[in-house]
């Protein structure tokens, strides 16, 4: 199921996410990311230079010391998923991705990053 903000076709998901290959790539890439992160850590959909960009950060570091600006998060600690998912972390990303990703708040998040300018 996709997002409501990229069914929507506001611009902002649906035109920024085509780097990745579209909502599909992204969510490939990302859970990617996130199931790579060795150890405790993070993957982030951040903004950064005016794109938006996929990356991870060890333990407790983020993306604002990176200049960046955290728009979705994946928490890989071992702590966000072992009771559920016990050493599954593929699970637990998929699961996060499929239902728990806002990406209402994270439209939100970029546009006062300045990733895109409300329509009139």
């Amino acid at each position: 199921m996709l997002p409501a903000v990229i069914v929507e076709g506001s611009g902002t998901a649906t035109h920024q996410l085509e780097p990745f290959g579209g909502y599909d790539g992204f969510c490939k890439k990302f859970a990617q990311a996130a199931v790579d992160q060795f150890g405790s850590g993070w993957a982030w959909l951040v903004s950064r230079d005016g794109k938006l960009d996929i990356l991870t950060t060890s333990n407790a570091d983020n993306p604002l010391t990176l200049g960046a600006t955290p728009l979705l998060a994946i928490d890989v600690w071992e702590h966000a998923y072992y009771v559920d998912y016990e050493n599954r972390r593929p699970d637990h990303v998929k699961a996060v991705i499929e239902k728990l990703l806002n990406w209402k708040w994270a439209e939100e998040c970029l546009e006062k990053a300045g990733g895109q300018r409300k329509a009139a």
